[in-house]
């Protein structure tokens, strides 16, 4: 009896923790997603939100099924010994993790599209419908693809610290080491993609910031024109697709670790395993706050923050480029007319050419 008593503190201390996590991830995506759906701007770039929030949708329909089984395991250590739960609760890890990568790679697509291919991005009409049919696709496809050990390719085992079930890791078995390795090998390519297309993404503004404040737009040239202003349109998303990424690949990078280390490593760590699976575990609850401060108005403090100190130390420093920072275009409520000015482009636009604030759906009118 005094060790059942001694236990129960340590038990409800335990527990506290994927509580919490519960907690913060559905309250936190919620959240998230009542944002994204009453932001005018966002709306505006249909595409790109509409993946927004569908990783959103994914990580708190991930939270709300997997975590209550984790609190049912420390309130009863058996709950996971059933193999019918013990492969449900590896399926929604396995699927639930796939899933995030995907849409990050593909949000991360849609901005390469949009900025580096901006032709072929209108020929395709990637719109939200378009962007709705390619979550479609991503869902079926990873479901189809982590219900294969359901289907005898793999076994799924509970881990050593018998709060959570995932495919075994350290196989001999020639099928199941396939799937293991496939699974690793189809995750790494996602977070290799995301980061090759983040970096051309963030390259391309790059250049494109440099050629709009070292040579004027002119009229002859309505796409490099439409480039320029789409580059800095483009800012916010991208400040939200660089974050987003940071923070799923991560959370991700050292559970694929673990699948590689398993197979090709002969030592087991099963420490390790937990503290990849953990730190999996944090990515919904860090990911919708990303979407709720990087709004429109932080954002425009952020700016403004930014061009204030920009400003003074190009006055300390003698330039032909002083006014190119304007001091009252904070008044202007319209991200799309501020960063036009921060780029000193819209005192260089002919007043015959009208343009449209860019949504990622349309050209600029003339």
């Amino acid at each position: 009896m005094n060790e059942k008593n001694l236990l129960k503190p340590l038990r409800s201390h335990k527990i506290a923790l994927p509580i919490f996590m519960f907690a913060g991830g559905a309250i936190g995506n919620l959240i998230a997603i009542i944002v994204l759906s009453v932001s005018r701007q966002e709306r505006k770039s249909s595409a790109f939100f509409t993946l927004v929030r569908g990783l959103a949708v994914t990580d708190l329909l991930g939270t709300c099924l997997a975590s209550p089984l984790t609190i049912a395991t420390y309130l009863k250590r058996t709950v996971l010994e059933d193999q019918h739960i013990c492969e449900f609760h590896s399926f929604l890890l396995l699927f639930f993790g796939l899933t995030g990568l995907s849409i990050i790679c593909a949000m991360a697509g849609e901005r390469y599209l949009a900025i580096c291919c901006p032709y072929t991005y209108q020929r395709w009409g990637v719109d939200k419908r378009f962007a709705q049919k390619f979550l479609f696709f991503i869902y079926i496809t990873n479901i189809f693809f982590c219900c294969l050990p359901m289907m005898g390719m793999a076994e799924s085992i509970l881990q050593t610290s018998q709060t959570w079930c995932f495919i075994d890791m350290r196989t001999h078995e020639p099928v199941a080491t396939a799937y293991s390795v496939l699974y690793g090998a189809v995750s790494l390519l996602l977070i290799l993609g995301t980061i090759l297309l983040n970096l051309a993404v963030c390259g391309s503004l790059l250049l494109m910031r440099q050629r709009t404040v070292q040579r004027p737009v002119t009229r002859a040239s309505v796409r490099e024109r439409w480039r320029a202003l789409s580059s800095a349109a483009e800012t916010q998303m991208i400040a939200v697709l660089v974050m987003t990424s940071v923070v799923v690949l991560a959370c991700s990078a050292p559970l694929m670790v673990r699948v590689f280390a398993n197979h090709f490593m002969p030592k087991p760590d099963p420490t390790a395993d937990r503290a990849a699976i953990r730190i999996a575990s944090v990515n919904p609850i860090l990911d919708p706050w990303i979407y709720i401060l990087l709004r429109r108005s932080l954002f425009r403090r952020l700016l403004s923050l930014s061009r204030r100190s920009s400003s003074t130390r190009s006055s300390a420093l003698p330039s032909p480029q002083r006014n190119v920072f304007y001091p009252d275009i904070m008044r202007d409520s319209h991200v799309f007319t501020q960063l036009m000015c921060n780029a000193n482009i819209i005192s260089q636009l002919p007043t015959a050419v009208k343009f449209t604030p860019y949504d990622g759906e349309s050209l600029p009118q003339t």
